[in-house]
């Protein structure tokens, strides 16, 4: 870890945390209650505790394996899984990471709270539920409908603590064409928790292309990649 690598986090880091700022301060938010998570996909384990040093201490990764690779790599960063989780992988997203927030069935949650209660007995495991509010047939997560038929039975389960939503936009040509989809978002948490308020007020939502629209839009959590890591490596590169 150079100090030169450190002090280029820094400044990207400040440039984001600025953004995340401006942004709240248009819909006259606090910026203290966005969480910055590091998206660290495909960047090596040196790279990662660069990032880590520079201030970048809540980190995210889409797969399991390298979630691993990173976690023991590494020292000083909190873990959150924002990747399709199999199941037969639950057990070692339990054991490496912090949060999971792509819980995105009924089943898998129902899964994780059973390896919960023998990988972490008395604590409750935090964790997100993944809906697709934008019904793209490319993204995973509970259709709305669903989640909110199976959102008491997900409340009920002893071993995880459901600290809210997240959503992965469609993708779209602009920041502002995915403002629906946050909209959509934040207004299924505010009707879920009409009826059952204890489900978190989390929202994990927006990238590094439309991190500032979720903001806007009620964003607790982004998730940001290229902006701090710039572009990630090749395969074979």
């Amino acid at each position: 870890m150079t100090a030169d690598r450190v002090a280029e986090f820094v400044r990207a880091r400040d440039v984001v945390l600025g953004r995340i700022g401006e942004a709240a301060a248009r819909v006259g938010r606090d910026a203290s209650g966005v969480t910055l998570v590091a998206v660290s996909k495909t960047h090596p384990v040196e790279v990662v505790q660069a990032a880590i040093g520079a201030g970048l201490t809540e980190l995210g990764e889409n797969r399991v394996q390298e979630a691993v690779e990173k976690v023991e790599g590494t020292h000083g960063g909190r873990w959150h899984l924002v990747g399709p989780l199999q199941a037969n992988k639950a057990r070692r997203a339990l054991e490496v990471v912090d949060v999971i927030q792509s819980v995105d069935s009924l089943e898998l949650a129902r899964r994780l709270d059973r390896i919960a209660g023998e990988v972490r007995p008395g604590d409750k495991f935090p964790i997100l539920l993944q809906v697709n509010v934008a019904d793209d047939p490319a993204k995973a997560g509970f259709d709305p409908d669903a989640v909110e038929t199976a959102v008491a039975e997900l409340l009920a389960l002893p071993n995880l603590s459901v600290d809210g939503l997240m959503t992965i936009g469609r993708q779209a040509p602009t920041a502002e064409e995915a403002r629906p989809t946050f909209v959509a978002l934040r207004e299924l948490r505010d009707r879920l928790r009409a009826t059952n308020p204890s489900l978190g007020t989390a929202l994990s939502m927006g990238m590094t292309d439309d991190f500032e629209v979720a903001v806007e839009e009620g964003a607790t959590i982004v998730r940001v990649g290229r902006a701090l890591f710039g572009e990630r490596p090749q395969p074979g590169a």
